[in-house]
């Protein structure tokens, strides 16, 4: 069996491959009808009321499957880099969160079980928004069920669309840049409040049909991927109608839009808590992402439970995972509103697919392209983000540092394989 070395810490990967091939998994411990089996969780920290809620759901688990005890160790900082060292050393939780986004690299080291051989027709997979699924698939094989996720949506000031006599939020990129322009005043609130990042441009590099990676290797120098960001990089340079948060002085897109900084900005459902919690006066709406050459896009972004291949208690922690990703657990977890569901039924159950700010965001999750493409993607993201960001601020031309960065993302590929 070839194993590729996880391209986000290709060392640890490297290690955990041999680790896993040198011996047989140990074998399952016996589960006593009479005894508790007692299984870890890892997952990151949320918000208290996140934190709280999981629980609240973990302790129904624990009700309907009283011979299971379930022990949640919440990893705070560096998540991923514990857990590969913790996979290495033999300590890592029975199930624990995964980003689609690291997926691939650590589903090729065998540290993940697949989970196909668990599932009954009761679980309903079909349930899934395809999307969110297939980021935990490889090779045919599922290895992880999504848990929630988000994607992105247009958030606009209603009281400044007003002032401005924008009776609509803007359906294309061209109504877009045309809305900024009436929107922006001087350096005191812009149109458009952006995150100049590959995580939330991906779908944007390829309106035009090129490609950000072909075959595991960074491709974003080619001019069909250039031309993709020169609408995105004229709001800034030359209309001015566009800034990021740091530019402002705010720490995010959402504390821009709700500072009143920016009359419209691209967030995710995390957004609707924080304006809530944070600026309840603020009176806006949502609506999907205008359309780029006659086609609806967005990024969707989302995390899935796992199991640990090497795992004691395969059966307990199958359970866990069936009840979390299931119907029950699935819609407790997302009833607040913290997260979407991935499960189609338990959405429209909630009312989110009809729901007026949320409402769009459940709907691009049909055509969303989620942050995940292979292996490599990580290599490649730190280095378009660190040489985009010096063209989407002037500092050189965007196919000059497009290219800089293509290179340089290449050869650390090539160090990998």
């Amino acid at each position: 069996m070839k194993l590729k070395k996880s391209i986000s810490a290709a060392g640890v990967a490297a290690l955990l491959a041999s680790s896993l091939l040198t011996g047989c998994s140990p074998k399952e411990e016996t589960e006593s009808k009479h005894d508790k089996t007692t299984i870890t969780l890892s997952g990151w920290g949320g918000n208290p009321i996140e934190k709280k809620l999981l629980l609240d759901v973990l302790s129904d688990f624990e009700k309907s499957h009283p011979n299971i005890d379930v022990k949640f160790n919440q990893i705070n900082d560096q998540y991923m880099d514990v857990i590969k060292t913790r996979l290495i050393g033999g300590t890592a939780a029975d199930v624990f969160y995964l980003d689609a986004f690291e997926a691939p690299g650590l589903i090729q080291t065998g540290a993940i079980e697949p989970l196909d051989k668990y599932v009954d027709k009761d679980f309903d997979i079909g349930d899934f928004e395809k999307q969110q699924l297939d980021a935990f698939k490889e090779n045919g094989k599922i290895y992880g069920f999504p848990k929630d996720y988000s994607t992105l949506a247009l958030f606009y000031n209603k009281k400044k669309f007003k002032e401005a006599g924008i009776s609509e939020p803007p359906r294309t990129w061209e109504e877009l840049r045309a809305d900024a322009k009436k929107l922006t005043k001087g350096n005191k609130v812009y149109g458009l409040g952006v995150m100049p990042q590959i995580e939330r441009l991906y779908y944007m590099a390829e309106s035009q049909g090129g490609q950000v990676i072909t075959k595991d290797h960074a491709t974003f120098a080619q001019n069909r991927v250039v031309r993709s960001f020169q609408p995105f990089l004229e709001m800034h340079l030359k209309d001015k109608t566009a800034a990021q948060p740091s530019e402002v002085g705010s720490g995010s897109g959402g504390e821009m839009f709700g500072q009143g900084r920016a009359a419209m900005v691209m967030e995710g459902n995390w957004n609707i808590p924080f304006m809530k919690d944070t600026f309840p006066k603020v009176d806006y709406g949502t609506a999907e992402l205008p359309t780029i050459n006659g086609k609806k896009g967005t990024m969707s972004f989302t995390v899935g439970y796992v199991m640990n291949a090497e795992s004691k208690h395969k059966k307990a922690s199958w359970e866990l995972i069936q009840y979390l990703t299931g119907k029950e657990g699935m819609k407790k977890w997302t009833s607040k509103g913290f997260a979407l569901p991935t499960r189609k039924s338990v959405a429209a159950e909630l009312g989110y697919d009809k729901d007026q700010l949320r409402g769009p965001l459940v709907k691009g999750a049909k055509y969303a392209t989620v942050w995940q493409d292979g292996p490599m993607l990580p290599i490649i993201m730190n280095n378009f983000n660190n040489q985009f960001l010096s063209a989407y601020l002037g500092e050189r031309p965007l196919n000059e540092a497009l290219k800089d960065a293509e290179k340089q993302a290449n050869k650390e590929i090539k160090v990998t394989e």
